[in-house]
């Protein structure tokens, strides 16, 4: 039986792509803050709406954000272990765990 490759290269490819956009990055770091929807996203970033929609969208299939729709808004988050405490393993507290490499977001200046 060969063995199972830990590194998960496909879905390591997967997520590193979503990622290969700098709002992309920026979304996830404001997200890693706390909760927003797309206008508070809009706002940050200065971007069209189109373009947060379609950011948007690529987090989502990659699983790394979800959005949960409250009244007319829908607020987007991270998914549940992506951003992981990892302290014990001197990896800083806002680490992106992507399960094949970590990804540390550095806080805006």
């Amino acid at each position: 039986m060969a063995k199972k490759d830990l590194l998960q290269p496909e879905r390591c490819a997967v997520l590193l792509s979503a990622l290969a956009a700098p709002e992309r990055l920026k979304i996830v770091r404001l997200l890693a803050e706390r909760t927003h929807n797309v206008s508070e996203i809009i706002d940050a970033l200065k971007i069209p709406p189109l373009n947060v929609s379609h950011h948007l969208n690529v987090l989502k299939h990659a699983h790394l954000i979800e959005g949960k729709k409250s009244g007319r808004f829908v607020n987007y988050s991270l998914c549940e272990g992506v951003l992981k405490e990892m302290t014990e393993a001197g990896v800083p507290k806002d680490a992106l765990n992507l399960g094949c490499c970590q990804i540390v977001l550095p806080a805006e200046e």
